[in-house]
């Protein structure tokens, strides 16, 4: 169905973007792209959306590759997509329908233990006891703390950056500029008020520490610690510092529900264009866009397709990273020096690959002590693979610095069929493997040669089968993308699933480069949209929102 979802483009299509000038074009059909496009056409703007694949989504995507099996080929769970977005733009009218997990994240152990973590304190309070009564009785506490963070992270997601203002502005919108930017920042400063100076302390502390530091100061148990620091490497080639997880607005660390969707993440990029659809917007697949169309007054004049039709508009917003938008789409020498300088040198390493399998059966595991073929609560979470110790993670991340695929990768299995029976046939299902780390280029090998990949899948496999025997057994066939297969496939520059690294130099004012935080970018007319601006990555859709509401103030401003 996600095939048949959006067709080829016609040359009736084709025909009719070339034969009007269009108020904004978006270059990337992903789901901020989309995003922004229901924005703008809400706005009142004629939009088109441009998408290179033949089918949108970008990493939010469903795909049947293996036949009566739907993958999320890319991301996996919604707990990030802003609640601001799924009301406005009324998603679940449009079809967007969220399933809850019975628990909230699995580990099990190869000693025969498991921590199963779900919604409820109490549950939570007896599962960590297993392990130490102390981190028990801190847990409570540590989850609370994070909650007093949880209102100025919100404000931050959802908020544009207080950016210096571009394009040789007026007087008038100089002022406006100066106004806006005071409110962000007397907003901003209500929020650390509210938290005090001790509290504005811890959160300090959280940011700037390595995730084995804070987590070494609330708990004893390992098992608790690396199952909470699996999250702060999530598409990182390091163990990270907390400040991803704070990055990422805490969702997934507090246990609020990371929910499967009915449909596979695809079903909330197919819910947002069908918004934008309705709002008037144009959706074009197959529409590969190969250069920004620049005039000689540095303004956007349009876009150039790969076929040479010749697409006009007086904005554009890319999706697109910000290595592919300024480096090979836009002309050479219409940017400046020290901003292409900025983009190139960015940190787009990787260490993820997806992979995607379908079987004939759960995974049984020996903790669990069940040949019951039903689904357990253990199958609707996000199960921790390999994260059992702070040490096996630091050992795998090791192993990709020194150029090589990890020996024991850490993995996060989710099983969406478990909760959703319009993905897989019955008695089978679909299960999802985000592992890390894998290097771009394995100094040991290479991604194109079949027999290295197909070693890499069986080293995941077997690693399960020490949790669930016979899991390698059920497999009936596999999708695996790792950081070129998904540079290649989705534009993911590096196969950085962030559009770029989330390091504290690379995030808020700092993204995708120091002074040009604000959507806006040198050439005037030309904006980015996609997880390489502000807040960042994941299925949020809080960049595109953000970046339509400047474009909607600059028409305003500048009809």
């Amino acid at each position: 169905m996600w095939r048949r979802g959006f067709s080829s483009s016609s040359t009736a299509t084709t025909q009719a973007l070339k034969e009007k000038k269009w108020d904004a074009l978006v270059i990337g059909g992903g789901h901020n792209g989309l995003t922004a496009a229901a924005y703008l056409a809400r706005g009142g703007l004629s939009v088109a959306v441009l998408e290179r694949r033949h089918v949108i989504g970008g990493a939010a995507v469903t795909e049947e590759i293996i036949p009566g099996f739907k993958f999320s080929r890319c991301s996996y769970l919604q707990s990030l997509l802003r609640p601001s977005i799924i009301r406005e733009l009324e998603l679940k009218r449009h079809g967007l329908k969220f399933l809850k997990p019975t628990a909230t994240s699995f580990t099990p152990c190869i000693d025969g233990r498991y921590l199963l973590m779900g919604h409820d304190d109490h549950h939570n309070y007896l599962e960590i006891s297993k392990f130490s009564k102390r981190d028990a009785d801190a847990y409570l506490r540590y989850e609370n703390q994070l909650y007093k963070f949880y209102k100025l992270m919100d404000f931050l997601l959802d908020s544009r950056t207080p950016e210096t203002l571009r394009w040789g502005s007026s007087f008038a919108d100089g002022l406006r500029d100066k106004l806006e930017k005071s409110m962000f920042w007397a907003r901003c400063l209500r929020h650390i008020f509210a938290l005090g100076q001790k509290d504005m302390v811890d959160f300090m502390d959280l940011l700037l520490s390595p995730t084995s530091k804070v987590l070494n100061k609330w708990f004893e148990s390992d098992v608790l610690k690396a199952a909470l620091a699996a999250d702060a490497t999530i598409g990182s080639m390091r163990v990270s510092r907390f400040y991803v997880l704070l990055a990422m607005g805490l969702t997934r660390v507090l246990n609020a529900c990371c929910r499967h969707v009915e449909g596979g993440m695809g079903a909330i990029s197919l819910a947002i264009s069908n918004a934008a659809s309705e709002a008037g917007a144009s959706i074009v697949t197959n529409a590969e866009v190969s250069q920004l169309m620049i005039g000689d007054s540095s303004a956007i004049e349009g876009v150039l397709l790969a076929d040479g039709t010749r697409v006009h508009s007086s904005a554009v917003l890319s999706n697109a990273t910000p290595y592919k938008t300024f480096l090979e789409l836009a002309p050479q020498g219409v940017l400046p020096e020290d901003f292409v300088r900025s983009i190139k040198y960015s940190d787009y390493k990787s260490g993820t690959t997806k992979i995607n399998v379908a079987v004939d059966k759960l995974p049984q595991f020996n903790c669990c002590r069940s040949n019951n073929s039903e689904v357990g609560p253990q199958h609707t979470a996000t199960i921790q693979i390999g994260c059992e110790s702070m040490e096996g993670i630091e050992l795998a991340c090791r192993d990709a610095w020194n150029g090589l695929p990890s020996n024991r990768p850490i993995m996060e299995m989710t099983i969406p069929s478990s909760l959703d029976k319009t993905i897989s046939p019955p008695g089978k299902h679909v299960i999802g493997l985000f592992t890390q780390y894998t290097p771009h280029k394995p100094s040991d090998g290479s991604w194109d040669n079949p027999t290295y990949r197909e070693s890499y899948a069986q080293r995941c496999f077997s690693l399960i089968d020490e949790y669930a025997p016979g899991f390698s057994s059920s497999v009936i066939g596999y999708d695996m993308l790792t950081p070129p297969d998904l540079e290649r496939e989705f534009g993911l520059t590096g196969g950085n699933i962030f559009h770029g690294a989330m390091g504290l130099d690379s995030l808020f004012l700092m993204r995708p480069a120091k002074g040009w935080s604000g959507y806006r970018t040198p050439v005037r007319g030309l904006y980015l949209c996609g997880s390489g601006a502000h807040p960042g990555g994941g299925v949020m859709g809080a960049p595109g929102r953000n970046a339509a509401r400047i474009v909607l103030d600059d028409f305003k401003k500048h009809p």
